[in-house]
This record gives structure tokens, C-alpha cells and sequence, in this order.
């Protein structure tokens, strides 16, 4: 029995190394949070939708209950170094949000080296447009927008969140973006000291106009910046200067940096398989529902 048991183990540890040779770790995970159930009670209500002028796609998933108003809109970026990442594979953090309650779009955004800064922040702000001309069609409120992401996804988040040029070159009001939650983003990395920061920013003339902490400013969105203790990829101080030199201004910040947590456990959290670990999404829905709440209030 035991040389079974052991047999067996065996066999499903080679499965598994079978399909993370080809899958990425992000869809394993979104493929384990679904068997958890992490897909009960929401739908993907749009699948590769074109949007911008480069190819770029996004989903968009909700809730599949009926609600009584227009529902708040979370936009989600993946991480991946500016390298490597796509949309399907975050589905169990587009499906963690539905279920709280949003309507949420993930977009694609092309990738290193095909392309380099500001591309990634072009890119983003179109899938802003589209958010602002389309959601109400899947049930949601173009004035109740939040963002969020993780990693080269928070990058993104912090500089449409801050610097206004991006949004505003694409025809956006700023002042769309209601709230942003940031996750393990860096804010203040230059100088750049790794190979992928170093390509992804590579021939820009002024690094500073680069750092989304130099775009710190007292009427800045409502931010809530996650990160983690053991985050040894993008490093905790990131957030903590942000949110040291946006407190200084007066804005609106929060910081929550989890004793322990690694730059992967912070998103992984976000899944029903890893929800125990850390309160990352109970936070970040936390957050984002009080922001919106008031400004719907305030309208």
C-alpha cells in the first residue's frame, strides 16, 4: 500500500513538473483557484476584445447576479518584468474581484524588447479609454474606475495614478481614476539595477521622468500600496517611499507591507488556494469600496 501511495505521489509530481514545463505559474495558479472554486458565481463576459492601436486585448469578467445600479470597475495589470505575462492567466485575481462585487478588466499591454518605455504606460491608458467608452455595457460605472495591478502591473498603476500626461494624451479626464492599488511596484528603482529594468527603460534621456515617485502630488487618487517584508525582487522601500513622500504633500495614502510576505505570496494571496495566508484581497476590496462609496455619495 505505502509503495502505491508512493508510486502515486510520483506520478502526479511528474504531471505537474509536465505542465509547468509549458504553463506558466500564474495560470497554474489560475487553474487551481478555478478547481477551488474560485469561478463560482462570476463569468468571463468578454474574451479578447481588440482595444488601442497596437493588437492589444483585454477580458473583461463580472458577477453574474444581477445588480440594482451600475457596478464599480476595478482594471487589473499583471506583472512579468515588462517580458513576459498575459491576461488569461490572471483569472483568478479577475475572478477574486468579481466576486467582490466589480466589474473587472484585465488588458494586455505589449512586452519587452518589442517594445520599451513609455509603451507599457501607452498601452495602459488606452485600456483606460476603452474602460471609460465600453464598461457600462457589462454592467459597469465609468465614474467609479479603481486600478490595480501587480509589479510591472503596479508600475503602471502608479504612473496613470500620478503622472497625467498618459491619460490625458489618450483623451482621459485624470480624474477617472477614483482609487489605485498598487501591488509590489517599484516607485523609486533608479538607479536601475536589474537586467530587466535596464532593457525596459533603455535609450530614455531623463530617468527621472521614469520614477513614479518624482510625479508625487497632493491631489493624487486615494492609494493603497501593498507590499511585502521578504519582497526581495521589488523591494519594500519602493512603497515606503512613496508613501513617505505622498503623506509629506498630504495626499491620500495608506501603506501595507505583510510581515513575511514574498513579492509572488502578495498576488498568490489574491487566490482562493492561497487566500489564508495573507488579507491582501480583503484589504484591497476594503479600500476600494470606501473610496468609491464616498465619492458616489459626494455625486
Amino acid at each position: 500500500m505505502k509503495r502505491w501511495l508512493l508510486g502515486t505521489a510520483l506520478a502526479l509530481l511528474l504531471v505537474v513538473a509536465s505542465i509547468a514545463a509549458f504553463v506558466s505559474p500564474p495560470a497554474i495558479l489560475s487553474l487551481l483557484d478555478a478547481v477551488a472554486g474560485g469561478g463560482i458565481g462570476v463569468e468571463r463576459a468578454a474574451n479578447a476584445v481588440a482595444f488601442g492601436t497596437h493588437g492589444q486585448t483585454l477580458d473583461v469578467w463580472r458577477p453574474v447576479a444581477s445588480a440594482k445600479r451600475p457596478r464599480p470597475v476595478i482594471i487589473f495589470w499583471y506583472g512579468g518584468g515588462w517580458v513576459k505575462g498575459d491576461r488569461a492567466a490572471y483569472a483568478f485575481a479577475a475572478r477574486a474581484f468579481a466576486k467582490a462585487g466589480f466589474i473587472v478588466v484585465v488588458p494586455d499591454y505589449r512586452k519587452v524588447p518589442a517594445i520599451r518605455f513609455p509603451a507599457m504606460l501607452q498601452d495602459g491608458a488606452q485600456a483606460v479609454r476603452w474602460t471609460r467608452d465600453h464598461v457600462a455595457t457589462f454592467g459597469g460605472d465609468p465614474r467609479q474606475v479603481a486600478l490595480s495591478g501587480h509589479s510591472a502591473g503596479a508600475y503602471t498603476v502608479a504612473m496613470l495614478a500620478l503622472d497625467q500626461r498618459w491619460l490625458r494624451a489618450e483623451g482621459v479626464d485624470p480624474r477617472i481614476v477614483r482609487a489605485a492599488v498598487p501591488l509590489c511596484g517599484p516607485y523609486d528603482f533608479y538607479p536601475w539595477t536589474s537586467d530587466r529594468a535596464r532593457e525596459a527603460f533603455k535609450g530614455v534621456v531623463d530617468p527621472v521622468m521614469t520614477q513614479p515617485i518624482h510625479f508625487a502630488r497632493s491631489d493624487a487618487p486615494p492609494m493603497l500600496l501593498i507590499t511585502g517584508t521578504a519582497d526581495t525582487t521589488v523591494r519594500p522601500r519602493n512603497a515606503i517611499h512613496l508613501d513617505a513622500a505622498l503623506r509629506a504633500l498630504g495626499a491620500p495614502v495608506s501603506l501595507k507591507n505583510y510581515p513575511g510576505q514574498t513579492h509572488e505570496a502578495i498576488v498568490m494571496a489574491v487566490s482562493v488556494p492561497f487566500r489564508r495566508r495573507s488579507t491582501v484581497l480583503a484589504d484591497s476590496v476594503g479600500f476600494i469600496t470606501r473610496v468609491l462609496e464616498r465619492n458616489h455619495s459626494a455625486q
